[in-house]
Formats: structure tokens, C-alpha cells, sequence
């Protein structure tokens, strides 16, 4: 009589559960090395592509003029001005502190973080980061404070609510900005995404150093971001 073996006490069906069992292991381990593996390679092209959000930007000034102040009440966007389109920053003016200056170009150094201008008396655009008045989060960057003597954004911190910024531009158009709020952050608590993630507006950050000023390593405890939003625009 013929018969046919237990499938389940077969040695053979054993090998191949085995064999099954080890298949689903490579197979799974495979996919979850190449799902790793691609996060990985989208966060790398993303930091050389300079999407990623730079670091803040270093101290690079040496004084004893620290910003004061600390956070404002936070507040949306102050006006709903209609974004320009893309072009290249000449002036940056700030009527209440009789700041007017000409722009440096910046980029990221070797370090990783936003290099300062080279000028103390002159402030900084953030060249890879939106023109001010376009779509997005335009970044400029000042001294607080060189060898002792107050640089172009001495008096940052004492910006309030409401206040204006103008930056006039290669077009021949001025973009005019309303500060929302005021932020002191301790230079290792940077507010990274909020100063430079992806905005449904024209906006505009403006940072110095602030907080206390150690003669021993010549550099500030904080930043002062100026967080503003675009209230209009003239010719």
C-alpha cells in the first residue's frame, strides 16, 4: 500500500521550512538596510545640495557690547504682501536704530556655519538662502560688537514688535518688512528650523551675537534673531 510521508515530520519539508524561513530573514533584512540606506543618501544630497539648514552663524567679533533682550511674544506674519520674485539685495536700512549699510555676499565656510562679513561695519547677506522679498526665509547676518567698539547691528535686540526693515534691491524695488518678534537663544539652542525652514511667505531673519562675552575663547554666549515678515514693497 502506498502511502505518503507526514508532511509534517518530513525531512524534507523541514529543509524546506528552513530553507523558506531563511529566504523571508535575507529578504526582510535586505529591505530594511536599504530603506536606512536611502534616508542616509537623501539627508547627504540634501546637506550638499545646501537644502539642509545651515548652522548658526559663528561669533567672529570681539568686544564687550553684548545685545540684550530676550524673546518677544511670538505673532504671525505681520502683513500678507504678495512675495517678489528673485533679486539680488544691495541695501539693508532700519529706520528705528538709524542702521543703513550696504550687503556683503555669504556662504557657508568649510565648518559648516554661515561665515560673518568681513567688514564689522557692514552686514551680511545669506547668499544660498532666498533674496529678501521673494518666497521664503532671506537670512542677513552683522557684528554685534569688533574689538570693543559697537558694529552695524549694536542695538539688534532692542528691535520690538512692528518695527520696520527695509532692504532695497538690484531691481530697483525696496521690500519693506515688519519685525514679528525678538529671540535671544543660547548659541547651542540655535532655533535652526524655525530661522530657515520653508515659509508660505516673504520673510526675513536677521542675526547677531548677543548674551555675555568671554575674553577667554573671544566669543558670545547667544544669538539675537530678528524675525520679520514682508509688509509691502515700493519702486
Amino acid at each position: 500500500m502506498s502511502s505518503y510521508p507526514n508532511p509534517r515530520r518530513s525531512p524534507v519539508n523541514r529543509g524546506r521550512k528552513r530553507a523558506l524561513f531563511v529566504f523571508v530573514f535575507v529578504v526582510v533584512s535586505a529591505t530594511l538596510v536599504g530603506l536606512i540606506l536611502t534616508v542616509q543618501s537623501r539627508a547627504s544630497s540634501d546637506e550638499a545640495a545646501g537644502t539642509a539648514p545651515p548652522a548658526a552663524p559663528g561669533n567672529g567679533a570681539a568686544g564687550n557690547g553684548a545685545a540684550e533682550g530676550g524673546e518677544q511674544p511670538a505673532g504671525g506674519p505681520a502683513g500678507g504682501a504678495e512675495p517678489l520674485g528673485a533679486s539680488r539685495p544691495q541695501r539693508i536700512s532700519i529706520p528705528e536704530l538709524g542702521v543703513t549699510s550696504t550687503l556683503e555676499k555669504l556662504n557657508l565656510g568649510a565648518d559648516g556655519e554661515m561665515k560673518t562679513p568681513r567688514d564689522p561695519f557692514k552686514a551680511g547677506w545669506y547668499e544660498p538662502g532666498p533674496a529678501p522679498g521673494a518666497m521664503g526665509p532671506a537670512v542677513i547676518a552683522g557684528h554685534v560688537t569688533w574689538n570693543g567698539e559697537p558694529s552695524v547691528f549694536h542695538k539688534l535686540s532692542t528691535l520690538k514688535r512692528g518695527d520696520r526693515i527695509e532692504v532695497a534691491r538690484e531691481d530697483g524695488k525696496t521690500a519693506e518688512f515688519t519685525v514679528d518678534k525678538i529671540g535671544q537663544y543660547p548659541k547651542n539652542e540655535f532655533p535652526t528650523v524655525e530661522v530657515y525652514r520653508n515659509l508660505d511667505h516673504a520673510g526675513l531673519r536677521l542675526i547677531t551675537c548677543g548674551g555675555e562675552f568671554s575674553e577667554s575663547d573671544n566669543r558670545y554666549s547667544d544669538n539675537v534673531v530678528v524675525f520679520a515678515s514682508l509688509a509691502g514693497s515700493r519702486a
